[in-house]
């Protein structure tokens, strides 16, 4: 008798913590929709001086009572949308704000940087073989390797310094390029004077003030530092 007993006591409390394992694991854990991980840093964009509301949550939510400023940085936890559609990002425990508040943070200084360090390297050979022609005649018409006029100077020594192909007249070198000012000139700019839309003179700046150039016929091609008696009319910069 007493080993029945102890059998159908064994045997209730086996039972007993069957059901309830089937009871836990029939309880539906809630639900976040469409959340996902999202690796990326967004700025806000509101209005200026001002800032958006941080919540506890994008369901359900209630002010924290601490505001995101216009133009502060966030990293993204995660990204959801609520029920009515809209989206939200997560940028810490329990602080959502709305996405449509911000814009994406985006990398560049890498790409500047090297198209920099590119235009540096095509300025120091321009300038490089600007100087080569140093002493070189000068002979109307000429394009080199052994006489040049002033046009026909810089197109040689950007084709082949920079492998830039630029038209052949200082009337048309003028046009091509950026016009940049003449306080913030970099080497390999090229230098016009005369009219800045016809001009009738052009040289090569290679830095600290001065210039390259196909002069006259008794200097030919000499370095002259820039002078307020002989000073250009406009400056293009041909490398980015």
């Amino acid at each position: 008798m007493k080993f029945k007993r102890n059998l159908a006591k064994a045997t209730a409390v086996a039972a007993l913590s069957f059901a309830g394992m089937a009871a836990v694991n029939t309880v539906k854990p809630e639900l976040h929709p469409q959340v996902q991980a999202a690796v990326k840093k967004v700025k806000i964009h509101y209005v200026p001086g001002y800032g958006i509301n941080i919540w506890t949550n994008y369901e359900h939510k209630k002010f924290t009572g601490v505001r995101a400023a216009h133009g502060a940085t966030y990293a993204v936890w995660a990204t959801a949308y609520d029920k009515k559609g809209r989206k939200w990002y997560q940028i810490g425990t329990n602080q959502w704000i709305m996405a449509k508040y911000t814009r994406k943070v985006t990398k560049k200084k890498k790409a500047k940087r090297t198209t920099t360090a590119q235009a540096t390297s095509k300025a120091a050979a321009v300038v490089s073989l600007a100087k080569a022609q140093l002493g070189k005649r000068y002979v109307w018409g000429a394009t080199g390797p052994n006489s040049f006029d002033c046009s026909g100077l810089t197109q040689y020594v950007y084709s082949h310094a920079a492998g830039i192909n630029i038209t052949r007249t200082t009337y048309t070198q003028v046009n091509q390029g950026r016009t940049v000012s003449m306080n913030s000139l970099k080497p390999g700019d090229l230098l016009f004077w005369g009219s800045a839309s016809a001009p009738y003179h052009v040289g090569i700046y290679v830095g600290n003030g001065k210039y390259v150039h196909a002069a006259t016929p008794s200097q030919g091609v000499i370095e002259q530092t820039l002078s307020v008696y002989f000073y250009p009319s406009v400056a293009k910069r041909i490398l980015n």
